[in-house]
C-alpha cells in the first residue's frame, strides 16, 4: 500500500513538473470585455515562477451619468497545453468605486465595495511577444448599494492583448 501511495505522488509530480511554461516575467496591455469589467481593463501580469503569476487589471467608466474604477488582483496557476497555448485558474480580490449622477437616475448616488473573484482562461503565446488571452471571471460583491444593484454577483468574460517582456 506504501509503494502504490508512493508511486501516485511520484506520478503526479512527474506530470506537473513536465509541464514546461513560457509565463513572462512581465506583461502589459488591455482586457477588454463586457460592462462588469467596465468595457475595458489596464491589465498587468508578472511571473512568480514557472506555472504561477499574478494579474493585475484596472477597469475604469468615466461617461456623462456614470463614474466607476476597480482594481482586481489575482493569483493565477498556468498549465501548459502545447506549444504557446496555456489555460490558467485563479482566485483573487478587489475594490471599486462608482458614482451615478442626478440627471440620468433622478438622485445622485455613490459608494464603494470589495469583491472576491475567480479566474478560468486559455492564452496564446505568440513567438513574438504578444500574447493573446480568453477568459472567465466571475465576481461576487459585497458592500454598498452596487453589491445590490447587482444581485451580489457579476459574470465577466474577456479579450485579454498584452505585450510580454
Amino acid at each position: 500500500m506504501r509503494k502504490l501511495i508512493l508511486t501516485a505522488f511520484m506520478l503526479v509530480g512527474l506530470a506537473f513538473s513536465s509541464q514546461a511554461q513560457d509565463i513572462s516575467k512581465n506583461a502589459l496591455g488591455l482586457r477588454l470585455g463586457d460592462n462588469d469589467g467596465f468595457g475595458g481593463e489596464l491589465s498587468y501580469q508578472r511571473g512568480l515562477s514557472d506555472n504561477n503569476r499574478l494579474e493585475f487589471d484596472l477597469g475604469w467608466r468615466n461617461s456623462n451619468h456614470i463614474d466607476a474604477f476597480k482594481l482586481v488582483g489575482l493569483y493565477q496557476w498556468v498549465w501548459n497545453i502545447e506549444d504557446g497555448f496555456n489555460w490558467y485558474a485563479g482566485v483573487g480580490a478587489g475594490v471599486g468605486s462608482w458614482s451615478i449622477d442626478e440627471k440620468y437616475y433622478g438622485a445622485d448616488d455613490s459608494g464603494s465595495y470589495i469583491l472576491a473573484a475567480g479566474d478560468i482562461g486559455i492564452e496564446y503565446n505568440f513567438d513574438f511577444p504578444l500574447q493573446l488571452s480568453l477568459d472567465f471571471r466571475p465576481e461576487l460583491y459585497f458592500g454598498g448599494d452596487y453589491a445590490d444593484y447587482r444581485d451580489g454577483f457579476g459574470p465577466d468574460i474577456a479579450l485579454g492583448i498584452r505585450y510580454r517582456f
